[in-house]
C-alpha cells in the first residue's frame, strides 16, 4: 500500500492562541489552521495531520519567520514531553493570551458584556512551582526520532518519566524537568540509576508485569519531602534495598510510603498505602492554617499561587463576620477553612468521602468550630430538603471541576438566592456557560484570571456575582 503523501501548508502566519496550547493561522484561501509547535507571530510551514471541512489540524515542520514572542525553551524534552507547551513563548505573552481567553469565553459563551476584568495575577515563579510530581516506570522507553536515526545501542530500554501524550504505553525517560525544585530531579535520577544497576524490573505496561510501577514525590513549603512508590508486586529484599539507599542519600525525605498495585490502572485511591519511614504524611501551613497532606490527599500543586487564589477569593467575598457561607465542591475544605475565620458559619459539600474526612480533621486541627461538611453527589445533596433544613446563605463560593456545575446545581443556587456568589473555575468555558444560566438573576461584577500553571495554556478564573 502506498503511503499517503504529506500535505505541507507553506507560509502560514500564526496570529492567535487556541485551546490546549495550539496556535491559530489561516491559509491564503481563508481556511483556519490549528498548529501545534508554533507561537503566535510565527510564520511556519506546517504538516497537515487532520483535514476537516472548516479547518486543518497541523504541526510545525519549519519556522520561516520567528515571532517576537518566541523564546528558547529551557528543557531538552520540550516538544516531546507535552507538559509545558508554551515554554517557547515569553511569559508576558502567555499571560496576555490567558487573560484574553477568559475574557472572550465570558463574552462569547456567557453572553455577558459589561464587567470589570482585573489584570491577570501572574506567578512569581515560572519554573519549579509544582509541589507534587508523578512519574512512571517502563521497560520499553520511547525513542525520539534523533535516537532512532543515531547509531547508539539501546540495549537497555528502562525508563522513568512521563507518558507520551496520547500514548498510554510509551514513557519518555526524563533527564531533566523544570516543574519541581531540587532534589526532585536528583531523586528521580538516583532511583532510575540504582534500579538499573541492581537489576530491578521496570514495569511492562503491555504485558502487565514487573516490579517498579510509579514514583510520586511531594514537598511542603518547609522543604520536607514525601516519596511514594507503587509496586506491581512485592519484592521485600529489593524494596528495602532501594528504600534504604534513598533515605541515606536524601535526608530531605521525611516520609517514604509504598503501595502494592496489581490492577490494570495506576489509581492509588483504592489501595492500601504502607508507611516504610516517617509518619506517612507532611504538614503544610497557609496563613496560619495547618493541613495534613497524605499520599492520597488533594492539595493545590502550586502552593504559592494557591495561597494567592484563596486570598483573592476571600477578598471577593468581602466577609464582615456575620455571614453564612456555602462552599460547593469544597474538596478537603481548604477554601472553606480559609474564609471561616471571617464568617459566622461555613457549610461545605463534596462528593468524595476521604476529602470530607480530611476537611473535618483539618477543621479540628485548626480549632474551627463554625464549619460543617456534607458528603454526596452535589446535584443530589444540594436539593430542596437541604435548603429547607439549613440557614440561608449570604455568600456562596463554588469551585467545581473542569466540567463546571450540573444544571440542577445552578437551579438550586438560584432558589437559594444568596446575595453574593464567588465562582472559582479552572475552565472558563464551562464557567461562562454556567454564568449564562444565572445572568438574568445575577450581575457579573468582575473577573480575575489567576495563572496557576506557567508554561502551559491552563488558567484559573475568579468571578464575582451580585444578586440583581
Amino acid at each position: 500500500m502506498r503511503k499517503k503523501k504529506d500535505i505541507i501548508l507553506e507560509n502560514i502566519k500564526l496570529f492567535g492562541a487556541g485551546a490546549k496550547g495550539i496556535a491559530i493561522g489561516k491559509t491564503e484561501e481563508g481556511k483556519t489552521v490549528l498548529v501545534s509547535g508554533g507561537v503566535p507571530g510565527d510564520t511556519v510551514n506546517a504538516r497537515v495531520k487532520k483535514s476537516k471541512s472548516k479547518y486543518y489540524e497541523a504541526e510545525t515542520v519549519q519556522v520561516v519567520e520567528k515571532s517576537p514572542f518566541r523564546v528558547d525553551a529551557k528543557c531538552i524534552h520540550f516538544g516531546t514531553c507535552g507538559g509545558c507547551k508554551w515554554q517557547n513563548m515569553s511569559y508576558e505573552k502567555q499571560l496576555d493570551f490567558k487573560q484574553e481567553e477568559v475574557y472572550n469565553n465570558i463574552k462569547r459563551i456567557g453572553g455577558i458584556d459589561d464587567f470589570e476584568t482585573v489584570p491577570i495575577l501572574g506567578a512569581e515563579e515560572q519554573y519549579f512551582y509544582r509541589n507534587k510530581m508523578e512519574f512512571s516506570f517502563s521497560n520499553a522507553k520511547w525513542l525520539t526520532q534523533y535516537e532512532i536515526s543515531s547509531e547508539e545501542n539501546f540495549g537497555n530500554r528502562d525508563a522513568l518519566g512521563f507518558h507520551i501524550p496520547g500514548m498510554w504505553s510509551k514513557i519518555l525517560d526524563l533527564k531533566e524537568c523544570f516543574l519541581q525544585e531540587d532534589p526532585s530531579n536528583a531523586i528521580r535520577l538516583a532511583v532510575k540509576n540504582f534500579s538499573v544497576e541492581n537489576g530491578l524490573d521496570f514495569f511492562d505496561v503491555r504485558n502487565q508485569e514487573g516490579f517498579l510501577r510509579t514514583l510520586m514525590m511531594r514537598q511542603n513549603s518547609k522543604g520536607e519531602w514525601m516519596v511514594l512508590f507503587q509496586l506491581y508486586r512485592e519484592e521485600k529484599a529489593n524494596r528495602e534495598k532501594l528504600f534504604q539507599y534513598l533515605l541515606e542519600k536524601f535526608p530531605q525525605i521525611k516520609t517514604l510510603v509504598y503501595a502494592i498495585n496489581p490492577k490494570q490502572n495506576d489509581s492509588i485511591y483504592d489501595l492500601n498505602v504502607n508507611v516504610y519511614f516517617g509518619e506517612g504524611f507532611l504538614m503544610e501551613e497557609m496563613d496560619g492554617l495547618k493541613f495534613k497532606i497524605g499520599p492520597k490527599s488533594f492539595f493545590q500543586t502550586n502552593y504559592k499561587q494557591a495561597l494567592e487564589l484563596y486570598r483573592k477569593t476571600l477578598e471577593f467575598a468581602d466577609l464582615k463576620g456575620h455571614e453564612v457561607v456555602y462552599d460547593l465542591y469544597t474538596g478537603t475544605g481548604t477554601i472553606a477553612q480559609y474564609v471561616a475565620r471571617n464568617a459566622k458559619h461555613v457549610i461545605g459539600i463534596e462528593s468524595v468521602q476521604e476529602a470530607i474526612d480530611a476537611a473535618i480533621e483539618h477543621a479540628e486541627l485548626n480549632g474551627l468550630t463554625n464549619t460543617t461538611f456534607y458528603c454526596g453527589d452535589m446535584k443530589n445533596v444540594f436539593n430542596d430538603e437541604f435548603l429547607e433544613n439549613h440557614p440561608k446563605a449570604d455568600v456562596l463560593i463554588t469551585d467545581p471541576p473542569r466540567d463546571g456545575m450540573h444544571q440542577k446545581v445552578v437551579e438550586q443556587i438560584l432558589k437559594l438566592a444568596p446575595e453574593k456568589i464567588v465562582y472559582v473555575s479552572c475552565n472558563s468555558a464551562t464557567q461562562a456557560r454556567d454564568l449564562a444560566l444565572m445572568k438574568d438573576h445575577y450581575t457579573l461584577v468582575k473577573i480575575l484570571p489567576v495563572d496557576m500553571f506557567p508554561q502551559t495554556h491552563h488558567v484559573e478564573n475568579i468571578a464575582l456575582l451580585i444578586k440583581k
